[in-house]
């Protein structure tokens, strides 16, 4: 279908969403972490060399660098899919250290981390710091979502349309369908939008999946239905994510696209609201 990117030309334009946050504290850690964590203690001098001579020579330890910029193994094993192609760290750390190295202190900053916090003394603050850190990441994947559904919303409302966010939308028969925005409203839904960001995995992207097509099955021919999709977490859900794509190259669903693409988001957002007469020609 003409306009329509392939699907790995979809997937290369997912980005990452969450911000990440430097960590001050450590917590208490397995026998195999402790072990991890002395190794890198007995290092004379940290770089991205001895980094990378380390990590050739312990590949089953690369979690603990992960933990030492703050990423659990899931985070970890995203950010590696994102940046290198493979989320397995431990061929990763046999066959292209010094990548895996160059990935993690050119995006978390891990050579610094390493050299400030093995020679740190940590009190007890710092210890519920640390604890805290789960809660933190639960905040930051929530943000992560909402940052999808802020960027629709600053359009639609930049265009100046009338608009209902996180409801359901009437379609076809009277059958209602979940979205996170509609225009003008819930009852005269003339178009829906799904905003879908993610950067780890988990069922709130197989929940994602069944709104969307949940949308497309209720849809009437008069309705323009739309997803906004971004994250790295679909790099590890990419069946989801194909059955996503699949919705918009057999035309069930109008539109696809990341933050990356937000520019014919808008165009078409649009134009289809000029057809529908919501914007005076």
């Amino acid at each position: 279908m003409p306009g329509i990117p392939s699907f790995d030309e979809y997937l290369n334009s997912l980005g990452h969403l969450t911000a990440h946050v430097d960590p001050t504290a450590s917590s208490p850690e397995a026998d195999e972490l402790k072990t991890a964590a002395a190794s890198l203690a007995g290092i004379a001098e940290i770089s991205r060399e001895s980094l990378s001579v380390w990590a050739s020579e312990h590949p089953s330890w690369i979690p603990a660098l992960g933990l030492s910029v703050g990423l659990s193994q899931e985070k970890l094993k995203n950010q590696l899919n994102h940046h290198l192609g493979s989320s397995g760290w431990r061929t990763l750390a046999k066959t292209r250290s010094a990548e895996l190295i160059e990935v993690l202190d050119e995006q978390f900053d891990v050579v610094r981390l390493v050299e400030v916090q093995r020679s740190k003394t940590y009190d007890f603050g710092d210890l519920l710091v640390a604890r805290a850190g789960t809660r933190q990441t639960a905040a930051r994947a929530g943000a992560s979502g909402r940052k999808v559904e802020d960027e629709i919303e600053d359009i639609v409302r930049d265009l100046n349309l009338p608009y209902d966010v996180r409801t359901r939308f009437v379609g076809r028969t009277g059958r209602t369908a979940p979205c996170d925005l509609v225009i003008p409203s819930t009852s005269e839904a003339s178009i829906a939008v799904a905003a879908k960001g993610f950067d780890s995995t988990g069922s709130k992207l197989t929940d994602a999946v069944r709104e969307i097509l949940e949308m497309a099955e209720v849809r009437t021919p008069r309705q323009f239905i739309i997803a906004v999709i971004d994250g790295i977490g679909w790099k590890l859900r990419q069946a989801d994510l194909r059955r996503i794509y699949d919705l918009w190259s057999s035309g069930e669903i109008d539109g696809m696209y990341t933050l990356a693409s937000l520019d014919s988001f808008r165009k078409d957002v649009e134009s289809a609201a000029r057809l529908r007469g919501f914007i005076a020609e």
